[in-house]
C-alpha cells in the first residue's frame, strides 16, 4: 500500500490543510492517508487559546469525515498521547512498525519543508518514507524547491516528491483564528469545514463566545452538524429541507421545523451507557424498552439536549421527542418531523415512492402508512417494538376514514 502521513497542530484545521490532504491522496494514488495532529510540537509555542489535544483531534475528525474519502482518510491520536514533544521521527518510526513493508510518504508544506534539516533526526526520517512537498504554484515554489531538492538527496539520501496544489487555500490557521474571534466576520466560516466550524462554535473555542441558546439558523446548522458523523450529515440536511417543505405545505412554521429536524439525531452517536448518563443529568424518565435501546433513547436525550443547551421551544422539543416512535394525538409539527425523517431524500431502505407523494396530498393518511410500515417492518426483524408506536397507529386507524 501506499500510506501518507500528514500531521500538523491543526489549530483549527482548515479548508487549506483538507485540499492539500484530498490532492495528495489523489496525485499520489494513497491507499491510506492518516491525519495526526500533535500533542506538543518542538518547532513552535502554541497560542494561549489553543484548545486541548482531544479538541483539535476530533475537529480533525470532523474535516476527515466531511473529505467523504471513506476509509482512505484516517485520523490517529498517536502524537495526542505521547508524553512529552512530539517528534515527526518518533511518529513514523512508529507508522513504519505497523505497515514494515508498505511505501510511506510524509506529507508537509512548503516552509516544513524547506527546514527539513533542522529537524529531529532527518537522516532517520528520509530513511524511512519518502518526503511529498506542497508547492502554491511552480513560479512560487520551484526554484526554492529544486534547490532543497539538491540538498536533501545529497545529504541524506531523501526521496522526494513535490506536488503543486491547484486549489490553494491563502489562509493561516493564526489569521483564522483572529477572524473567528471577531463575531461580526461571517466569512471566516468559509474556511472551515461546517462541522468543523459548529465545533468551535459549540465549545467557544478561539474566543468566539456564542450565545447556543439565541443561534439564528444559519449558525444552528453547522453547530448541530458537529454532533455527528459524516455519514449522518446527508440525512439530516435531507431531512431539514424535507420538514421544511411539509411545513410549508401544511402551514406549520418553518423555522421551528427547521430546528427540530436539525436537531432531532443530535445524540445519535452516543452509546447507551451515554444516553443513559444523561437521562440522570436532565432527569428523564424511561421505560424498559427504551433503558434497553440506543435507538429508542436518542429522542428522549435529544429532545432533552435541544431545550437544555440549544433552548428550543416546548413544540420543537416534543416534536424531536417524538419522531423515533411517534404517539397518539400528535400535534402538525409532531407529525411533520415524523415523516420528514422517514422520507427525506437520502433514505432508500423501501420503496417511499407513495408515502413521498401521500405526504404532500393527506398528512394523516401519509402518518397512518409511515407507522403502519416502521411497525410492520420492525416486527417482521423481530426488533424492539414501542408500544407507542402501535398505539400512535391504532389511534390513526380509528379516526381515518
Amino acid at each position: 500500500m501506499k500510506i501518507g502521513v500528514y500531521g500538523g497542530t491543526f489549530n483549527p484545521i482548515h479548508v487549506g490543510h483538507m485540499a492539500a490532504a484530498r490532492c495528495a491522496a489523489e496525485l499520489l494514488k494513497l491507499d491510506r492517508l492518516y491525519l495526526i495532529p500533535d500533542g506538543r510540537p518542538p518547532h513552535k509555542h502554541l497560542a494561549d487559546n489553543t484548545p486541548p489535544p482531544q479538541m483539535r483531534l476530533e475537529m480533525t475528525r470532523l474535516a476527515a469525515e466531511s473529505m467523504e474519502l471513506g476509509d482512505l482518510v484516517r485520523v490517529s491520536d498517536l502524537e495526542i498521547h505521547r508524553k512529552g514533544k512530539s517528534y515527526t521521527v518518533d511518529t513514523i518510526r512508529a507508522v513504519r512498525e505497523r505497515y514494515p513493508k508498505d511505501e510511506l510518504y510524509l506529507l508537509m508544506g512548503t516552509d516544513m519543508f524547506l527546514t527539513f534539516q533542522a529537524w529531529k533526526d532527518p537522516d532517520k526520517i528520509a530513511k524511512m518514507c519518502r518526503l511529498c512537498a506542497f508547492g502554491r504554484s511552480e513560479t512560487d515554489t520551484e526554484s526554492l524547491f529544486a534547490v532543497q531538492r539538491a540538498y536533501l538527496r545529497k545529504t541524506f539520501d531523501a526521496k522526494i516528491t513535490t506536488i503543486t496544489l491547484p486549489r490553494l487555500v491563502e489562509i493561516s490557521s493564526t489569521a483564522l483564528r483572529r477572524r473567528l474571534a471577531d463575531l461580526s466576520d461571517r466569512d471566516a466560516a468559509k474556511y472551515l469545514a461546517p462541522p468543523v466550524y459548529g465545533y468551535i462554535l459549540r465549545h467557544g473555542l478561539y474566543g468566539t463566545h456564542t450565545d447556543l441558546k439565541r443561534l439564528p439558523l444559519e449558525l444552528l446548522r453547522p453547530v448541530a452538524l458537529s454532533h455527528l458523523s459524516g455519514s449522518r450529515i446527508p440525512h439530516v440536511l435531507g431531512t431539514e429541507e424535507t420538514a421544511a417543505a411539509l411545513a410549508r405545505r401544511w402551514g406549520a412554521d418553518e423555522e421551528e421545523a427547521r430546528r427540530a429536524a436539525l436537531l432531532h439525531d443530535c445524540t445519535k452517536n452516543l452509546s447507551r451507557e451515554e444516553h443513559l448518563a444523561l437521562c440522570r443529568q436532565y432527569g428523564v424518565e424511561t421505560d424498559p424498552f427504551e433503558a434497553s435501546e440506543a435507538k429508542l433513547l436518542h429522542a428522549k436525550t435529544g429532545a432533552a439536549l435541544a431545550r437544555a443547551v440549544y433552548g428550543v421551544s416546548d413544540a420543537v422539543h416534543d416534536a424531536i421527542l417524538w419522531h423515533t416512535t411517534g404517539k397518539a394525538d400528535m400535534t402538525l409539527l409532531e407529525k411533520i418531523i415524523y415523516l420528514a425523517d422517514y422520507i427525506e431524500p437520502t433514505r432508500d431502505f423501501c420503496d417511499l415512492t407513495q408515502l413521498r407523494r401521500l405526504a404532500m396530498e393527506d398528512l394523516d393518511q401519509a402518518l397512518l402508512l409511515g407507522l403502519t410500515m416502521a411497525v410492520d417492518d420492525l416486527s417482521r426483524k423481530k426488533m424492539v417494538l414501542h408500544p407507542n408506536s402501535v398505539s400512535a397507529r391504532d389511534y390513526l386507524k380509528g379516526r381515518l376514514p
